[in-house]
């Protein structure tokens, strides 16, 4: 039996997995998160073999939670469940330890599979994701984004998906001064003058649902 957690910050895709899931007579959902520190009140209760993750929740998250979990789980699979296809952040993800990627529109059946390759070792990426991570990753003509640092890329997804400065600050538990200075920077890098351009460049790149 393959016991496993689901951390996504959307309560709706929590209950779609779950009824997917249960249809699996192999695998058990244990609980499940809604952001990265109440992932880690459950992993500290719940003993389980797989977390089904979203890259982007509100407190510790993406690759820093994925480091997190890998440093006080070592035995705990990770296999990422995202909205994101661009091959900078699923290389991100595999690199800081996640066993697996998927995008959201995968095909439930594929969601099976890829659960059940994890959870017993292996690694699992979608064909699509594959063809993504071979054609995307170009040092010479990098875009503007793989540039940034972790933390601004998560508070650059998290303004591109409509969330305030004070929103964001709350959330990953810093100082409205400390987020302000990294959309500055994070706007300088990218070389964008607004949070419309910051919006825009997100839908184009595919890195938020347009």
């Amino acid at each position: 039996m393959i016991n496993l957690i689901i951390a996504d910050d959307h309560a709706i895709v929590r209950h779609g997995l779950k009824q997917i899931l249960a249809l699996a007579p192999d695998i058990t959902v244990l609980g499940e998160a809604g952001g990265g520190h109440e992932l880690q009140n459950v992993l500290a209760k719940t003993t389980c073999d797989l977390v089904l993750l979203d890259m982007n929740m509100p407190g510790l998250a993406g690759v820093d939670l994925i480091q997190w979990i890998r440093s006080e789980y070592p035995a705990l699979s990770i296999l990422v469940l995202s909205m994101h296809v661009e091959g900078q952040i699923t290389s991100r993800a595999l690199k800081a330890g996640a066993r697996g990627y998927l995008t959201k529109d995968s095909e439930p059946e594929i969601l099976i599979e890829a659960i059940r390759k994890v959870s017993a070792g292996g690694k699992f990426i979608d064909a699509a994701l594959v063809e993504t991570l071979v054609f995307d990753h170009d040092p010479e003509g990098s875009a503007p984004h793989e540039v940034l640092s972790e933390r601004e890329v998560q508070v650059f997804l998290m303004l591109a998906s409509g969330r305030t400065i004070s929103d964001i600050a709350s959330e990953l538990f810093l100082s409205i001064k400390t987020v302000s200075t990294h959309k500055f920077r994070l706007m300088r890098k990218m070389n964008l003058q607004t949070s419309t351009d910051l919006v825009r460049y997100a839908i184009r790149h595919q890195l938020i649902d347009g």
